[in-house]
């Protein structure tokens, strides 16, 4: 879990409060919040949803490269001299999302240092997560990392009880992440569902069992 969802720490509510100039909105499933090469000015924070992060190439190629979830922060390239947005931010399910200005996001940092410590601790998780995903790529099956992107989604260590219900993502989406073929996807979701690994409980969910985890401790 990351840093700010764990210390209770709502950067909108906790700006709100400090008078500072932030706002909030819903967002629909599929939703761009920002698109890549627009101006990056402002920091956004999930306070609940999921966000995937994008990357399109030249020649049209799609990567996805981040998917954030309740509690992250995403466009911190704002307070880092970055002029333009490098990738696409786009909602994969229903979203509640805070925008904090470049300017009031550099001010806040410099002046409220409880503020500014969990925006580090953030940053810092970030960067773990960034290099298990490379290593992931470098070095695992693509059916381990269909696997660690199902977990993912499922936020497992976040959910008590039940098998976390998670919103059914597309095969595309999936693929992206993961980095493969639609149809390898295709392969290995039927093979989950044929193990009793997964199974779709309704027209647009998933639910994903803890069993699931025991292919990433396969050799």
């Amino acid at each position: 879990m990351n840093q700010a969802a764990n210390s209770g720490l709502d950067p909108f509510e906790y700006l709100s409060t400090a008078g500072e100039a932030a706002s909030s909105r819903e967002f629909a499933p599929g939703m761009v919040v920002f698109s890549q090469g627009e101006p990056a000015d402002a920091v956004f924070y999930i306070r609940t949803g999921k966000v995937k992060l994008s990357l399109l190439s030249h020649r049209g190629k799609e990567a996805i490269i981040a998917l954030l979830g309740t509690g992250d922060f995403f466009g911190e390239g704002a307070v880092a001299g970055q002029a333009a947005r490098m990738a696409t931010a786009t909602t994969l399910s229903a979203a509640t999302i805070a925008r904090v200005p470049e300017a009031v996001m550099h001010r806040v940092l410099r002046e409220r240092a409880e503020f500014a410590e969990r925006f580090i601790s953030h940053l810092l998780a970030r960067n773990v997560r960034f290099e298990e995903d490379l290593t992931d790529q470098l070095f695992n099956s693509s059916e381990r990392r269909l696997v660690r992107a199902l977990v993912r989604l499922a936020d497992f260590g976040k959910a008590r009880g039940a098998d976390p219900l998670i919103a059914k993502i597309s095969q595309k989406n999936l693929a992206e992440m993961v980095g493969t073929t639609r149809s390898r996807v295709s392969f290995f979701m039927n093979k989950f569902r044929r193990l009793g690994l997964i199974e779709y409980g309704g027209e647009d969910e998933l639910r994903v069992h803890g069993s699931l985890l025991n292919i990433l401790t396969q050799d």
